[in-house]
């Protein structure tokens, strides 16, 4: 429970804490006054030293409490911050909330699935997938995509994330842009254009390794050249992740990323036959981490 005055208490920073990257919001009544985004993300701080760096925000920011959401709560992060089993609503993460400094830093816990004889967690996304709900940007019913470089697809229920499944939809096509045999070609902009489009249009071929060592192929025998192909890998793989939880079925899907890569997500699942509709990722974690912050008063 926090200690401080109602003034004090609906001003606080917000750290959404990932593997490679940080972003700060000072929040001030449920606004955002100011943000900073750095790459101090859990893999670039030492054992022992995540007390220095949230002294570094305050310096920064401003001395003020702080809640943060992500990696930071992980068995590598500053305190380890158990999972909640779904379904998991707003209500139940701030009532496992773990303190890392008592009345100042708190860590949100992630989220965990258990079902079919499989697992699946979740760190920072579920504040983003609650606060969608709670800030009105998509129904309490519905079918959120949160791409990354770990897709999440989440079945939300009566405001509560009821089930999910994550997807290593960009971690993949970064490793064939760095470390495989089709980097060399994949050096051009990912669009979602005519080379990305007809990646979703084979992806339903069912045939995603054999279409992948076909875009070499392809090039060695001049039927095509590489200009598209970066485009046409990406609608592949995430044709495929689409497909595999949309394939002819005519719904909402309600995608929380950022512009690019929304645009993309958007295309295929419209290429697939629903209806993608955009949502503003930032506003929905802020709207999700003020929901939390606001309740321990």
């Amino acid at each position: 429970m926090r200690s401080m005055t109602d003034a004090e208490g609906r001003t606080f920073l917000a750290v959404d804490w990932g593997t490679t990257n940080r972003r700060v919001y000072r929040i001030v009544d449920g606004q955002v006054e100011e943000t900073q985004r750095d790459d101090r993300g859990i893999l670039a701080v030492e054992p022992g030293s995540f007390g220095a760096e949230v002294a570094d925000i305050r310096a920064r920011m401003g001395d003020l409490p702080m809640l943060c959401a992500g990696m930071v709560g992980s068995n590598r992060g500053w305190v380890e911050a158990p999972y909640v089993g779904c379904p998991a609503d707003l209500a139940a993460l701030a009532g496992k909330l773990v303190w890392a400094e008592t009345n100042r830093t708190a860590i949100v816990p992630g989220v965990a699935v258990r079902a079919d004889g499989r697992s699946d967690v979740m760190r920072g996304e579920e504040v983003q997938l609650l606060g969608a709900v709670a800030t009105g940007l998509a129904p309490a019913d519905a079918l959120l995509c949160q791409p990354g470089t770990h897709c999440k697809w989440a079945t939300m229920t009566g405001g509560a994330i009821t089930h999910f499944a994550t997807a290593m939809t960009g971690e993949f096509f970064s490793l064939l842009q760095k470390h495989s045999l089709l980097a060399a070609q994949m050096t051009g902009p990912v669009e979602p254009g005519a080379d990305f489009l007809r990646g979703v249009r084979d992806a339903a071929g069912d045939a995603l390794l054999t279409r992948l060592f076909g875009v070499r192929a392809d090039f060695v025998t001049g039927l095509r050249n590489a200009t598209g192909s970066a485009s046409y890998v990406s609608g592949l793989l995430i044709g495929t992740d689409v497909r595999s939880r949309l394939d002819g079925e005519d719904r909402a899907v309600f995608v929380l990323a950022d512009p690019q890569l929304g645009a993309l997500y958007a295309a295929a699942i419209d290429a697939v036959g629903a209806r993608p509709y955009l949502i503003d990722s930032q506003a929905a974690f802020v709207g999700g981490i003020t929901s939390i912050w606001d309740s321990l008063s």
